[in-house]
């Protein structure tokens, strides 16, 4: 009889219920999947349009499923719809880009930007009815409140922040990732615990009505992929 749980090293594991899927449906939907995946793109002009909390608490529950080193899950997600607050996030936000652009960047580093048409002004951090910001945990406490470590946090919430863009394009928003550099204003701004550092800033929502998005195309499979058959 297989059983439903077992114990190993004195910790309860339990029987893994896989997707089922068939080596043909497998191949059809990781196509479908694919084909919607291909369609996303990072937007910079959102509409008013309101986006209900619930949708975003489901959004950032599907990314805390990713996996991360010993599970810590190292990661806060803070969403804010404040639009006092998010008045402040742009201006600062705006205070570190100009100096990024005008002192920071390199030539090299600025040619590259031309061909998606950004600059210092983010006016979406205001009509983005949410902004996401991703903070990740340097090192936890445990509930007696003593400190311990946590393991491959950039990678973590890395693999975390790639699900939760997935999340939002698959919910039909759209979203951008936004890192004006240093974001230590965010941490100021939310009141953040001194174990968390902000790792990425997404504006969320749905997009205006038109929008255009730089005609860029994404590398072939041959260009990203080796095969060892």
């Amino acid at each position: 009889m297989i059983k439903d749980s077992i114990v190993i090293n004195g910790f309860k594991h339990i029987k893994y219920k896989p997707v089922t899927c068939t080596p043909e449906t497998s191949v059809q939907k990781s196509l479908d999947f694919y084909h919607i995946m291909d369609t996303r793109r990072s937007v910079r002009e959102y509409a008013r349009t309101p986006v209900s909390q619930n949708l975003i608490e489901t959004i950032i529950q599907t990314a805390s499923t990713a996996p991360s080193g010993a599970h810590k899950q190292p990661w806060t997600f803070c969403a804010v719809s404040n639009a006092e607050l998010k008045s402040k996030i742009r201006k600062a936000a705006e205070k570190e880009e100009r100096e990024s652009y005008s002192n920071r960047m390199s030539e090299r580093w600025l040619k590259d930007l031309e061909p998606l048409g950004t600059d210092s002004n983010k006016p979406f951090l205001e009509d983005a009815p949410w902004l996401i910001i991703a903070f990740k945990h340097v090192y936890g406490y445990d509930e007696a409140g003593s400190k311990h470590n946590n393991y491959y946090v950039n990678e973590s919430i890395g693999i975390a922040c790639g699900m939760l863009i997935t999340a939002i394009h698959k919910a039909g928003l759209v979203t951008l990732t936004h890192t004006p550099s240093p974001m230590h204003f965010l941490s100021e701004l939310l009141d953040r615990p001194n174990n968390e550092r902000p790792f990425l800033l997404l504006p969320v929502g749905y997009p205006k009505d038109p929008v255009y998005v730089p005609d860029i195309q994404r590398k072939p499979l041959e260009a990203i992929a080796a095969f060892y058959t």
